[in-house]
Order: structure tokens, then C-alpha cells, then sequence
């Protein structure tokens, strides 16, 4: 073990820096440092040598540099093992460095935080990772830190080993420095990405870099671990940086379920309110206030309603709390915020979750699918078609609130798992059939679920019908029009059963597959 004798400080983040720093010139350890970390450093009473004073240059170019030099990167490099290197270093009058302590600009808080293209440039950190490659790169003889959550046990290490390190030590705050400049790195060249590539463009190269929040109980089942991550830099908002207000500990599928609540409600103007079960609504609406939302979508489903997930599009009242508590059993509820009335309506259900989150926030733009030994991404499906774009292949045409009917049935589609079948009628689903392997058995399912309420309803489907015995179910419940991509072999099959039916039917060119 080689001892540390002399740290390189230069923080940007410089929490929890100065007892730090007090710890180690306690050891007898010299500390060089730079800027405004020797500012606050001296400030505190901990002799520091400036690092100008090692390269006899000054800081130039605002900070730009100060660190790219000689006798910082020679003192970092050298092998102590090997005498030439050595001999080089007291040639040259060079000191080693065997302590780097480093943290880098948050590029991260940069792209959620600027606007500018020259602000979120200049917080690309040049010196910082340079140095901290260095020393991981010689990480027998230098440890490189660059996590302040790692000061207390450094510290322990070097009072209880002679302000010594242990090799098994040091590979390990190497491997972690890597993995931040990989990952520092993959920002940087996401964000160049974007302002040279076509928004179509999926990016040759992928870095990925998540950082744990916490365990969770289980995974999907007891037997599984399961924990959730955040990705530095996503500009959504969110499940993962919602606010939890009452009840137990969220699960794995918890979080899961919440999420696909929360974007299904996001994804509409007005109030709007999606009952979620197993990541797919078993009823959703849009109404005047979040209780007729409410109302509305769990007439959808009522026996499916039961230990179901809740989201929001908007602030959750006494009344809409009042409504869920009359319901039944539910989970969790997330919104954008609760009225205080709210609150303490629907704290007396000690185990119920409530979760708050932004009200305005930027929708995550890529959808990640993990496969065997890879990835598949894509961005995700957010194309709805407009009245205009609507092309209608029966001798009937839909009327105009029949249209009306049409898209937001056809958009709820979006969120339902394939084959997927939704009967809606003025903003409120009255059957959802999804994750059949035939369309005709969503269609069967979505029927059962309307029921009577289904005459005078429109049908939705995700993807074309391959067959016109869905057409029979939608005239045997009194079905008025349908909406589909179109696109199957036997679509003029289809429209001819329409025909006969007296059913109108649109094609959208646009398919809402759900996997």
C-alpha cells in the first residue's frame, strides 16, 4: 500500500469538502487545490497550495485552464514502481500526487436547468475528468475520488491504515471513476446528438448510466429483488420524482402501474382520470372535475376497479376524494396534488399511497424494451390522427360527435395492451379488451364489459381486423361507427359487413400496438 502524502482538491460540489480536507492535513497530508475550492478551503483554515503555484501558470480563460498541465498530469501519471518515471519527476521537479479529489460541473442540472446553448456548453467539464482518468488509470498508486457520499470512508481507511489505501481499494473508486466519465460523457454526446440529427434519429452508440433511489420490498414477485433507478439528466418529471404524501412503501408493480396511470391522464386536455390494473386501465374518462372523471371511468369496470391504481391529469378535491372512498378498495392515487380536504379525507385509508407530481413536465421522448443479451428502443407512440386525417370506406359517414367519439377511443388505444378493443362514447370508456391473442376475443371481452351501454358507443381497434367477425359482435351490441388503421388483406370483407350493418367505419393509416 502505497501512503498518501499529498491530495489534489477541486470540487465543484464542495459538500462536506472542508472537514474533509481538515481530516486529512490532521493525517500530515499536503493539499494542492484550485479556485474557489482553495477559497473555501483557506477560508476554513486548512493550508492549501495553489495549483498555480505547481504549473507557474495562472488560472486563464475564466477557469477554462488550470489543471491541463505538466507537472499536474506527470504527477498523477508516474509510475511509482518504475525508476525512469521517477528520475523524470525529479528532473523536472515534479511532485507525485497520491490523493485526487474531484467532483465534475453537473452537465446533468445544466440540460434541465439552461436554456442557452452557450450556458449548457460551458458546464462541460474539461479538467476535472481529464485528471480524474489519470489517477484511475494509475489507480495502484493514486486514489481517485470522485464521490463526496465516499469522503467518511476514505477517511476511515487512512486513519486505521496509516494513511494508507489497500489496492482493492483503489481498483474500486477507479472502476467508479470510469463508469462517471462514460456516463458524463454519453450526456454530452446525446445532447451534440440532438442539435445535429434528424428527430427520427436513434443513436448509433446508446450510453446509459441510472442511479439507485432505493430497494424495494421485491420485485414482481416476492422471490425477485427489485429496486428503482433514476436516469441523471431526464428532463421528465414523472413517476420516479413524484412526491409520495401518505401510505406504505410503494412496490415494484406499484410503481409500474402508477406510471402507465399517470402517462394515460397526461396524454388528454381536460380532467381526466385512468383506473389502472397490471399496467392496463380498466376504465378512463374525461370529465367536467376529477370526480365526474373519476365516476366516469370506474363505471368502466367496477369489479376490475378493485385494488386498483388511480392517476390524475389534475388536482385531486374533497368531492373527487370522497367518490374513491365510496368506491372500494384502492392502492394508490397520484395526481397533481391534493386539496387539503383531500388529504385528510383519504389519509384515514392507512395504507392507501398518495403521490404528487409537477404539473408541467416534458414526457419521456425514448422507449426502452430489455431482450436477451440487448436493447430495443424507440420513441415513443405519440401520433394521433386528426379529423381531417380520417379516411371513411362505408357507404355511412360518422357524424361529428361520432368523430369526436372516434379519436378519443382510437387515443385510448394507445395505452391498452395489444390486440386491443376500446367502446367509448363522449369521452368515457364503457369496455376495454386487451392481451388476447385474437382480435375477436378483446372484441368479446370489451363487449362483456359494456354490456347494454355499448348501442350507440363507437369501437376502436389498435390494429386492423383480419377477419369481419368483429363486425357481427359490433351489430349484434349496436355499435353506430368504427375506427381502425386499415391495412388487412381482407379489408374490403370487412367494409362490406359494415355496409350491411349500416355501420360507419373509418381507416386511420395509423396502428397503436402495445406490447
Amino acid at each position: 500500500m502505497n501512503q498518501i502524502k499529498r491530495a489534489l482538491i477541486s470540487v465543484y460540489d464542495k459538500t462536506g469538502i472542508v472537514p474533509f480536507a481538515k481530516a486529512l492535513d490532521r493525517l500530515g497530508i499536503q493539499i494542492v487545490s484550485t479556485g474557489g475550492s482553495a477559497q473555501a478551503l483557506r477560508k476554513a483554515g486548512v493550508p492549501v497550495t495553489e495549483v498555480s503555484a505547481i504549473t507557474k501558470f495562472p488560472e486563464m480563460l475564466d477557469g477554462r485552464v488550470k489543471t491541463l498541465h505538466p507537472n499536474i498530469h506527470a504527477g498523477l501519471l508516474a509510475l511509482r514502481d518504475k525508476p525512469e518515471h521517477m528520475q523524470t519527476l525529479e528532473k523536472h521537479r515534479i511532485r507525485p500526487i497520491d490523493l485526487l479529489v474531484v467532483n465534475l460541473y453537473p452537465f446533468w442540472d445544466a440540460l434541465k436547468t439552461k436554456t442557452r446553448p452557450e450556458e449548457i456548453i460551458e458546464m462541460i467539464d474539461i479538467g476535472g475528468p481529464a485528471m480524474l482518468r489519470s489517477a484511475a488509470k494509475n489507480f495502484k498508486a493514486v486514489a481517485a475520488l470522485s464521490d463526496p457520499g465516499d469522503y467518511e470512508m476514505i477517511l476511515r481507511e487512512l486513519k486505521k491504515n496509516d494513511a494508507c489505501l489497500p489496492e482493492t481499494l483503489l481498483r474500486t473508486l477507479a472502476a467508479k471513476v470510469f463508469k462517471l466519465t462514460a456516463y458524463y460523457d454519453g450526456l454530452i454526446y446525446r445532447y451534440f446528438e440532438g442539435k445535429v440529427s434528424s428527430k427520427e434519429a436513434l443513436p448509433e452508440r446508446l450510453t446509459l448510466d441510472f442511479e439507485k433511489i432505493t430497494d424495494l420490498r421485491y420485485g414482481e414477485n416476492p422471490h425477485q429483488k427489485g429496486a428503482l433507478y433514476s436516469e441523471k439528466g431526464a428532463k421528465a418529471a414523472g413517476i420516479v420524482k413524484a412526491k409520495q404524501l401518505h401510505g406504505k412503501e410503494l412496490s415494484f408493480n406499484n410503481i409500474l402501474d402508477l406510471d402507465a396511470a399517470l402517462e394515460m391522464a397526461e396524454a388528454f386536455e381536460g380532467s381526466a382520470c385512468a383506473i389502472v390494473k397490471h399496467t392496463n386501465p380498466c376504465g378512463f374518462a374525461i370529465g367536467r372535475d376529477a370526480k365526474s372523471a373519476f365516476r366516469s371511468a370506474y363505471q368502466c369496470d367496477p369489479l376490475s376497479a378493485f385494488g386498483s391504481i388511480i392517476g390524475f391529469n389534475t388536482l385531486v378535491d374533497g368531492k373527487a376524494a370522497k367518490a374513491m372512498l365510496d368506491s372500494g378498495f384502492i392502492e394508490c392515487v397520484i395526481a397533481h396534488g391534493f386539496s387539503k380536504e383531500a388529504l385528510e379525507l383519504l389519509k384515514v385509508k392507512k395504507n392507501m399511497r398518495l403521490l404528487t407530481v409537477a404539473s408541467a413536465h416534458d414526457p419521456e421522448t425514448l422507449d426502452f424494451k430489455k431482450v436477451s443479451g440487448g436493447l430495443l428502443l424507440q420513441d415513443r407512440d405519440r401520433k394521433d390522427p386528426s379529423a381531417a386525417a380520417l379516411r371513411c370506406v362505408t357507404k355511412t359517414s360518422p357524424k361529428d360527435s361520432e368523430i369526436r367519439d372516434l379519436l378519443f377511443a382510437f387515443k385510448v388505444c394507445r395505452y391498452v395492451k395489444s390486440n386491443a378493443i376500446v367502446i367509448a362514447k363522449q369521452g368515457v370508456t364503457l369496455g376495454l379488451g386487451m392481451g388476447q391473442p385474437s382480435r375477436v376475443d378483446s372484441c368479446d371481452t370489451a363487449f362483456k364489459k359494456a354490456g347494454r351501454r355499448a348501442r350507440g358507443a363507437v369501437l376502436a381497434s389498435d390494429g386492423f381486423f383480419p377477419k369481419p367477425d368483429s363486425i357481427g359482435l359490433a351489430k349484434k351490441f349496436g355499435i353506430s361507427a368504427i375506427i381502425q388503421p386499415g391495412g388487412s388483406i381482407l379489408d374490403e370483407t370487412v367494409i362490406k359487413a359494415c355496409n350491411q350493418a349500416k355501420m360507419s367505419m373509418v381507416f386511420t393509416g395509423v396502428r397503436h400496438f402495445k406490447h
